[in-house]
């Protein structure tokens, strides 16, 4: 039971990359682009997550459905993990939101034109 926290984290990083790739929203629409974003936003929040750790304000915890493996000191291997699924889950939202906005924005203004 404690990989399950990790598993359910890499099973779910997974389906959203099953959706990006079957509407080609991130990765498959411009994989350079996505990778950069994706490094970026990860040292981000890893960078954020070590000044909470170093600030007294984060702590690992003791969850059972954890590994107990640990990167640092109160970091453990699931926390990249989770920020690595934040920053996928979070741009296929937004690239995805993008695009039924700009067809819905399309289709409001086709509508008006056959008016």
């Amino acid at each position: 039971m404690g990989a399950l926290y990790l598993a359910a984290l890499l099973v779910s990083l997974g389906c959203m990359l099953l959706l990006d790739w079957r509407f080609r929203l991130f990765f498959w629409r411009d994989p350079l682009s996505a990778f950069v974003v994706t490094v970026i936003g990860l040292a981000f929040f890893l960078v954020w997550d070590v000044a909470g750790i170093t600030g007294g304000i984060f702590f690992r915890g003791d969850a059972t459905i954890a590994t107990g493996v640990v990167l640092a000191p109160e970091l453990p291997i699931e926390e990249p993990v989770f920020l690595l699924f934040l920053v996928v889950c979070t741009m296929v939202i937004y690239t995805g939101a993008v695009r039924v906005l700009g067809r819905l924005r399309t289709r409001r203004h086709a509508e008006e034109v056959h008016r």
